[in-house]
C-alpha cells in the first residue's frame, strides 16, 4: 500500500467511503497488488456543454474510472464558458447528474472579468482560474477561441500580461490558484503560418514564447503574492524560466503532461496528427529536461491537457486544419508508473498524481492519499502484468490518442471512488451521476 511515507505492507478498513483506523466487513485481498491512491487528473476538457460529440461528463469519467483517476478537473473553455459563479453552478449541476467520478471545475479570467465575477467563482468553489493568453472570447457563443486575427467586432480580446496584474489584488486576496496558458501571444502571432509538416508546427509555437509568457507572470506573481500553476510546460527553456520565477519568489507550481515525457517530434511518423496540441511536443532534449525535472521535484504535478476531438476533426483533415489536443485521462497512472522503469522515482511519480494535486489545490486529507478521514479512492494495481493502448479499450469518445500503441508493464485490477467499485476486471461499473464536485478548502 502507498501511504504518505511510501510503500508499506499494511491492511486498510473504509467506512462510509472514508479510510477509518480499524473496521470489519468485505474483505478484499489485495496480495500482490499495490493499492494506491485514487489519481487526481487536475487538467482535462470534457467537452460538457458545448461539444457532446467530442465527449461528455459520462464519456470522459468513465476513462478516467478505467485509468484508476478517481477525481478530475475539468477546464473553463466549454460553452458557455465559465467566467461566473452562476454559469460554474450550472455546469457542476450538469456533471453531477453524468459523472461516475468526483470533479473539480476551472473558472475563466478574461479580459473584462471584474473583481466580483471573479470572487463568485471563488466563493461557488471553483478550484483555480485560467487565463488563456492570446485566446479570444467569442461573445456570440460565450466561447474561448485561438485565432490570431482580432478584427473581428464578434471578439472580445484575449486577457494579457496586463490584465494579470491589474487583477493581482483580488487574486492573491482571494488566495485562488491561477493557471496561465503559457505562450506569448505577440510572439506566436508573429511566427504563425501554414502547417505542412511538424517541423512547421515547432516553428509556428517556438519554445521561446512558452518561456517569455513564464518569465512574464512568474514576474507578476511574485510581486503581486500570487498563487500560480504552470499548465502543459513542454521545453527546457519554459523550465528555466518557471526556475527564475521561484528563485525570485514567485509561489508557483509546474505542470506537464505524459504526452512530452513519453514522445517527441520523431513520432509524429508513427500517430500523425494526434501529436498536434498546443503548446507543441517538442524535441528529446525537452523531454529528458522534464524527465530531470519531475525526478528532481523541478516539476510538481503530472496531468494530461485530456482534449478529444471528433475523427473528422482531428484525423480527417491535414495537418493545418487538425484540431490540437488529444486524450489521455484513461493512461495518466500508467504512464507515470511506467515511468519508473526507465528513470525511478516511483515515489515521486505516484505523488505526482496524486498527494502533490491534492495539496496544491486545497483537497489535502480528502484526497490523493490514503490515511483516516480520507474518501476512500483507491486503485489496485497489477505490477506483474500488462496493458497495451489500444482504441478498442478506451472509453472516451475519441479512441485515438498520442500513446497509442504503447505497453505499460502494470494493469489496472479494480478501483473504488469513495469506497464504491467503479471498475473491475476490465469493465466500468460505476453509476452515471454517482461523481460529486470537489471544492479547495477555505484559506
Amino acid at each position: 500500500m502507498f501511504t504518505p511515507k511510501g510503500f508499506a505492507e499494511l491492511d486498510v478498513a473504509v467506512r462510509d467511503g472514508r479510510f477509518v483506523e480499524s473496521g470489519s466487513g468485505e474483505v478484499v485481498d489485495c496480495r500482490g497488488l499495490w493499492l494506491l491512491p485514487g489519481a487526481i487528473d487536475a487538467h482535462v476538457h470534457s467537452r460538457d456543454p458545448g461539444f457532446p460529440e467530442k465527449e461528455d461528463w459520462t464519456s470522459l469519467t468513465a476513462a478516467a474510472a478505467a485509468g484508476g483517476v478517481t477525481t478530475v478537473l475539468d477546464m473553463p473553455n466549454t460553452v458557455p464558458a465559465v467566467d461566473s459563479a452562476a454559469l460554474l453552478e450550472a455546469k457542476a449541476e450538469r456533471a453531477a447528474g453524468r459523472a461516475l467520478v468526483d470533479f473539480g471545475l476551472w473558472g475563466l479570467v478574461r479580459s473584462s472579468s471584474t473583481p466580483e465575477m471573479l470572487e463568485g467563482l471563488v466563493s461557488a468553489g471553483a478550484v483555480g482560474l485560467k487565463a488563456y493568453l492570446g485566446y479570444a472570447y467569442r461573445r456570440s457563443q460565450q466561447a474561448v477561441t485561438y485565432t490570431a486575427a482580432l478584427d473581428d467586432t464578434d471578439l472580445e480580446a484575449p486577457p494579457g500580461y496586463g490584465t494579470i496584474a491589474l487583477l493581482a489584488p483580488t487574486l492573491a486576496r482571494s488566495r485562488a490558484l491561477v493557471a496561465v496558458h503559457a505562450e506569448d501571444p505577440e510572439l506566436l502571432r508573429l511566427c504563425a503560418r501554414p502547417l505542412r509538416a511538424y517541423d512547421d508546427v515547432l516553428a509556428a509555437r517556438p519554445a521561446l514564447a512558452e518561456a517569455i509568457a513564464i518569465a512574464a507572470v512568474g514576474v507578476i506573481a511574485a510581486a503581486g503574492h500570487l498563487r500560480l500553476h504552470l499548465v502543459h510546460i513542454s521545453s527546457r527553456e519554459g523550465l528555466a524560466a518557471a526556475d527564475a520565477a521561484r528563485i525570485a519568489g514567485a509561489d508557483l507550481s509546474i505542470e506537464t503532461c505524459p504526452q512530452y515525457l513519453w514522445t517527441t517530434e520523431a513520432d509524429f511518423d508513427r500517430v500523425g496528427n494526434a501529436l498536434r496540441m498546443n503548446p507543441p511536443v517538442r524535441t528529446a532534449a525537452d523531454q529528458e529536461a522534464l524527465r530531470r525535472a519531475v525526478a528532481a521535484r523541478d516539476i510538481d504535478i503530472i496531468a494530461t491537457d485530456h482534449a478529444p476531438h471528433t475523427d473528422e476533426e482531428k484525423f480527417g483533415v491535414e495537418l493545418d486544419r487538425a484540431h490540437p489536443g488529444s486524450p489521455g485521462v484513461q493512461t495518466l497512472l500508467l504512464s507515470a508508473l511506467q515511468l519508473t522503469r526507465v528513470m525511478g522515482a516511483r515515489d515521486r511519480l505516484i505523488r505526482a498524481v496524486t498527494s502533490n494535486v491534492a495539496e496544491r489545490f486545497g483537497f489535502a486529507g480528502r484526497k490523493g492519499v490514503i490515511a483516516p478521514g480520507a474518501d476512500a479512492d483507491l486503485v489496485l494495481v497489477d505490477p506483474g502484468a500488462q496493458t497495451v493502448v489500444a482504441p478498442e479499450s478506451m472509453h472516451s469518445r475519441q479512441k485515438h490518442g498520442v500513446l497509442e500503441g504503447m505497453t505499460f508493464d502494470f494493469a489496472i485490477r479494480a478501483v473504488y471512488s469513495r469506497g464504491e467499485l467503479v471498475f473491475s476486471d476490465g469493465e466500468v461499473v460505476g453509476k452515471t451521476g454517482r461523481g460529486r464536485l470537489v471544492t479547495p478548502e477555505k484559506k
